[in-house]
């Protein structure tokens, strides 16, 4: 008996069983396609029929030695890939229009070229003339990397395992076309085929590849959830276009530690490496005003200080405003409503503005008492001293949580200048630090010591 033919969207990957204009999970119009459904021959309908070679198992006691690694010199991009680029590794970098991916991409190419690997750069979004163009503008034109523009997927890999290269990067997984797949480029089942036939060859030649991926405008990689089951390392490439700042996130990393950052700023000549985020991001800072507080937190294994800014003011709309940049809005609505219920501080009939100073964003709870902080200082109108960190969690209840890393962030404070900071009650510390702390069991306390209020 013949299968059903599947259908499925090629916005957000769900499965149909008919075809019909609107797609329920997403809401999207015309993106279900169809796909071919999988062979139900002889050979499918049972593995009974046909002995299989036996799978050659060892214990976990190995003696072999942690894969080698090989660094492109551009410090930022060997850190958020845990230390270098592994061999055979298959790396996933997506992030918005226009953030820098190509640019990045093809400085390290020219990087990895240099230090003596054999980097090959296909592009399907571009045409060849167009990438020399952009590596003449980043003074790259010298650097050895072999330059393609197709996407034809069995091209593709035949150039590739007749060269043999070391690293291949892939400009976009999304314009890739394998032509045994019946359905348009860009679609699941293209963007899946591809990067399934991409990793797998990269795994038998032990090539490593990079595949660049388009995102969503929820941020998310586009395409089938599997591609970044399938691959080794996923970076997420941020930023906002109104700053020079970009962070290259390793969101998932088989080789290293996840959540490590990178940090570049955009210049004319291409992308420069940051080695004190820190200091940049606070470069600007002078005397304080009201609502601006230094946060130290942990992105990854890096310490890293930014400014909260908040804005409170008298709104004349039934429903007041609530705008965060570079934060979780649902965590702000938490923040707020502990004040008005365990402080007795209310925001109801004002606007709340709060922004990460930088274009960085932030995830950690540590922020809580950072932000709680900035809300108000901005409410009271008065300016926490200028040489003063904050950081902490804030429960519901009101209590102050202490945070992980606590040493490492005031060292990183300490670097800076800092001499005071603002911690919840029991944080471990050190000796190293230097920096005098003030701690708070809950949020009644510091709301009445620092601010008079409560």
């Amino acid at each position: 008996m013949a299968k059903a033919p599947a259908f499925t969207c090629s916005e957000c990957g769900a499965s149909h069983p008919r075809w019909s204009g609107r797609c329920d999970a997403c809401g999207a119009w015309n993106t279900i396609v169809e796909e071919a459904p999988l062979s139900t021959g002889p050979a499918s309908k049972t593995l009974g029929s046909k002995k299989g070679g036996a799978i050659a198992l060892t214990d976990l006691a190995t003696t072999d030695m942690p894969p080698p690694r090989s660094l492109s010199g551009i410090a930022e991009f060997d850190r958020a890939l845990g230390g270098g680029l592994v061999g055979g590794s298959a790396i996933l970098v997506g992030g918005d229009p226009g953030i820098g991916k190509s640019t990045l991409l093809l400085q390290a190419a020219a990087a990895f070229a240099n230090s003596g690997l054999k980097c090959i750069y296909i592009s399907g979004e571009e045409a060849s003339a167009q990438v020399r163009m952009r590596a003449q503008r980043l003074g790259l034109a010298e650097a050895p990397v072999r330059l393609g523009a197709e996407t034809n997927l069995r091209d593709i890999l035949t150039t590739i395992d007749a060269e043999r290269p070391d690293l291949v990067v892939i400009d976009s997984i999304q314009t890739m076309w394998a032509d045994n797949v019946a359905s348009a480029p860009g679609s699941v089942a293209q963007v899946r085929a591809a990067a399934h036939e991409l990793t797998s060859f990269a795994k038998r030649r032990g090539i490593s590849v990079v595949l660049v991926g388009h995102v969503t405008k929820d941020g998310q990689i586009a395409g089938p959830r599997v591609i970044e089951h399938m691959v080794d390392t996923v970076l997420y490439f941020e930023g906002e276009r109104g700053h020079q700042f970009r962070i290259l996130r390793a969101v998932k990393n088989r080789f290293g530690p996840a959540d490590e950052i990178g940090v570049f700023e955009m210049t004319g000549a291409g992308l420069s490496e940051v080695a004190n985020p820190s200091a940049l991001f606070l470069s600007d800072r002078v005397e304080p005003p009201p609502g601006a507080v230094v946060f130290a937190g942990i992105e990854g294994t890096r310490p890293v200080l930014v400014e909260f800014q908040a804005l409170v003011a008298p709104s004349p709309l039934g429903q007041p405003r609530r705008t965060v940049v570079g934060w979780d809005g649902s965590r702000l609505a938490m923040i707020l409503a502990v004040l008005e219920a365990r402080c007795g501080i209310p925001f109801a009939g004002l606007d709340v503005y709060l922004n990460v100073a930088g274009g960085l964003k932030v995830s950690e709870p540590a922020a809580d008492l950072a932000v709680a902080a900035a809300l108000l200082s901005a409410r009271e109108d008065v300016a926490l001293p200028r040489q003063t960190v904050v950081f902490g969690e804030i429960s519901l209840s009101g209590a102050l949580r202490p945070v992980g890393q606590t040493e490492n962030r005031l060292k990183e404070a300490g670097k800076l200048g800092f001499s005071d900071a603002i911690a919840p009650s029991g944080s471990r510390t050190g000796d190293g630090s230097g920096i005098s702390i003030r701690d708070f069991p809950d949020l009644t306390a510091f709301v009445g010591e620092v601010f008079g209020a409560g």
